[in-house]
């Protein structure tokens, strides 16, 4: 049986503990690091320009994915968090699959992270990046 309280998490530290009596180090200091772009405003903004290039209205597709016009405008300006299911009906309301909208968002945040980061391989068209993937966890 366990000491814990039935509703307290169990901390995994991710670096290992620092051996007894080893002087702590600072990590190396860098210049600074552009902050990473927010997934809402990558989601947004790929919403958005799909939208854009159908041609088609806010209430167009808000009335497709059966969702309210306000909430989709929020979510194409980055200000909600959409569930899975609302980005997977607005996604089906522009034709797409949620693979696919999330596939052309991992596209856009490699495209922003190469140029700010300067992370671009030369020639080989693929990103030098250790970020070169796609991982959502909930």
């Amino acid at each position: 049986m366990s000491n814990r309280a039935p509703n307290e998490a169990r901390v995994i530290p991710l670096r290992p503990a620092a051996r007894p009596g080893a002087v702590p180090t600072a990590p190396p200091r860098r210049g600074p690091t552009p902050a990473e772009p927010l997934w809402r405003d990558l989601i947004g903004d790929v919403l958005r320009r799909e939208r854009l290039a159908q041609e088609r209205t806010l209430k167009d597709v808000a009335e497709a994915a059966r969702i309210s016009m306000p909430y989709l405008s929020e979510v194409e300006r980055g200000r909600k968090e959409a569930s899975s299911e609302v980005l997977a009906a607005a996604a089906r309301a522009l034709g797409l699959g949620l693979g696919d909208l999330l596939s052309l968002a991992q596209g856009e945040l490699v495209r922003i992270t190469s140029r700010t980061t300067g992370h671009l391989g030369r020639g080989t068209g693929r990103t030098t990046s250790s970020h070169d993937g796609l991982c959502l966890v909930a």
